[in-house]
């Protein structure tokens, strides 16, 4: 990268200028170099004047002064300035320009990467959407995020662990296996009052019908029966308390065996759903972690057994609670309700335990926004545990609004709009999608224009985008029509014949992207690579607009090849990076 040549310098620099005493010799600093704003400030700029200047007890100016003499000379800097009270701007050459491309070319699909982790695991943890019914077009957007957030960090060196957390235990899947059931005793001819806090769309008459096709009327029990000492519903009664019950029934009637079983078809049948949306939509897991091996392994006992020993927990009304509020929270949390059921937060707490004792030096996860008060209490729970809170970041992605024809799209299954990811996958395609998902920061609020997205034209950020690239593409075919060919070397050697003006910026833009991927990734926010591929894109379509590549000059013919491959390198690299094709033709 650019930045850390600059920076060699400087710190070659600063050997200098201890030695000569201008600094304290035992003054350990970091230079820092950003690009500058201004393109009359320079290319870079540092302030390291001014951060010496109190430590050496001299003016800031003094030191700028004394830092630019003990530069030593390179290729790449043009010329140096001092500006303001002390901050050094560098105007880089030509010199340096013709080296990114020719960083690009040698490097191929891996410029951009870095050893910055030094192979540190990290563990990130998204999507995991509970297995009650397929995914929808709030869980993509988590999906895109996540799985970019992951590519990144892993371009960068980290070692990553890409996981699904699969909440197979707890109420709502058993919420999920009495709907079930009762769609498959209304298959067996039984009139069922269905309950209103059952899971009602179409793939749970699909998966009743599987059980019914597998076992006939075997496991048929009359209504009365089902419904026998079951509290009433709402209106009249309290839904919960109703749903509540018919599990215990279900349970009752079925026996443990036949229940489980209903339990794992519907739970098998909507996680190979899940399952292949995902990996049709590009994001494939390393593992998928079971919450129900939590409970079988002993994992959630052990983890509210180290709580008791520290002290964190009491009783109260038959249940068992976290001091949760101890560590920040707003309010402590049950742990084990009065039923000795463990609640959903006490799995939490045994999955994040779960996740340090592995060995992760940080564990990411990819919530949705609405998630954000449950923050406080995992942080809560891992202090208690004597574990390091911050090791784990989570970061919270909004929810995304479909419009179309300028209309909000209604997210409802009975308005006849699709609501799924497959659905919005099929209308926009892969790309569209995984590239709008993650053009905007996860914590904002997201429009997806449903027509802009499969649009064919220039306002379509991702076809603007794939179009610069197919378009290289065609350059190269008209080249072999011509009967032409590339001597990569010689265009690299004659890159100093790209002296137009949008030659120039061209070469600036792509010297940008090794820098901005490692920003990026340490930020956590792919959308600066989906602005910044725009940005390139416009660069790339402006220039080709205005001059001819295959020109009678075999210098210059060349020299423009080479830049034009360079630039088709690092768009691939990019949408690569956001898990968007880079396609030959449009």
């Amino acid at each position: 990268m650019m930045k850390e040549r600059l920076l060699e310098l400087l710190e070659q620099a600063l050997v200098q200028l201890r030695a000569e005493g201008a600094v304290p010799a035992e003054l350990e600093v970091e230079p820092q170099v950003e690009r500058t704003r201004d393109p009359a400030h320079g290319d870079f700029a540092t302030n390291l004047a001014l951060v010496l200047a109190r430590p050496a007890r001299r003016k800031p100016r003094e030191l700028a002064e004394a830092l630019v003499a003990a530069l030593p000379p390179s290729e790449l800097v043009a010329k140096v300035e001092i500006a303001g009270p002390g901050f050094v701007n560098f105007f880089l050459s030509d010199a340096a320009w013709h080296q990114s491309v020719r960083e690009a070319l040698a490097a191929g699909p891996d410029f951009g990467r870095c050893d910055h982790g030094g192979g540190a695991p990290i563990q990130v943890e998204f999507v995991s959407a509970n297995p009650t019914g397929p995914l929808h077009v709030g869980h993509g957007r988590g999906a895109a995020y996540g799985a970019t957030v992951a590519n990144l960090l892993e371009a960068v060196g980290y070692r990553v662990h890409r996981e699904y957390y699969v909440n197979d235990a707890g109420r709502q899947m058993d919420i999920l296996a009495v709907s079930v059931y009762l769609r498959y005793l209304e298959l067996c001819g039984e009139e069922v009052p269905f309950p209103s806090n059952a899971y009602q769309g179409d793939y749970v008459w699909d998966i009743g019908a599987t059980i019914h096709r597998n076992h006939g009327e075997d496991w048929r029990h009359p209504v009365a029966t089902v419904f026998e000492g079951v509290p009433p519903d709402a209106p009249e009664g309290d839904k919960e308390a109703h749903i509540d019950a018919l599990i215990g029934r279900v349970r009752e009637l079925l026996g443990p065996d036949r229940y489980r079983e209903v339990f794992d078809e519907a739970l098998n049948a909507i996680l190979a759903n899940i399952r292949q949306d995902l990996k049709e939509f590009g994001v494939v897991y390393d593992d998928w972690f079971s919450e129900r091996s939590l409970v079988e392994s002993g994992a959630v006992q052990r983890a509210i057994g180290r709580l008791r020993e520290r002290g964190h927990l009491y009783e109260k009304d038959g249940a068992l609670w976290f001091r949760s509020t101890e560590f920040g929270d707003e309010k402590d949390r049950v742990v084990v309700r009065e039923n000795g059921q463990t609640t959903y937060f006490a799995s939490d707490i045994a999955y994040h335990m779960n996740k340090l004792e592995r060995g992760y030096e940080r564990v990411i996860d990819v919530w949705g926004a609405d998630h954000h008060g449950y923050v406080p209490r995992v942080k809560a729970a891992l202090q208690a545990l004597g574990d390091d809170p911050s090791k784990l970041d989570v970061l919270l992605v909004q929810f995304a609004v479909l419009y179309r024809g300028g209309q909000k799209v209604q997210m409802s299954t009975r308005s006849g709009e699709f609501v799924t990811l497959r659905e919005l996958r099929h209308e926009v395609g892969n790309d569209a999608a995984r590239f709008f998902y993650v053009m905007r920061k996860a914590e904002q609020h997201l429009d997806f224009d449903l027509d802009l997205a499969k649009s064919q034209t220039a306002d379509n950020p991702v076809y603007y985008i794939q179009y610069a690239h197919a378009r290289v593409a065609s350059v190269f075919r008209q080249l072999a029509e011509k009967g032409l060919v590339w001597d990569r070397d010689r265009g690299e050697r004659h890159l100093y014949l790209l002296h137009e003006s949008h030659e120039q910026a061209l070469m600036k833009a792509l010297s940008r992207f090794p820098e901005l991927v490692l920003a990026a990734a340490l930020a956590h926010e792919p959308h600066q690579i989906a602005h910044y591929l725009r940005e390139l894109a416009h660069a790339f379509h402006t220039w080709y607009n205005a001059h001819q590549f295959l020109v009678e000059d075999e210098r210059l013919r060349d020299a423009r090849l080479a830049l034009a491959e360079a630039t088709r390198q690092v768009i691939a690299n990019g949408l690569g990076l956001l898990g968007v094709s880079a396609p030959e033709r449009m």
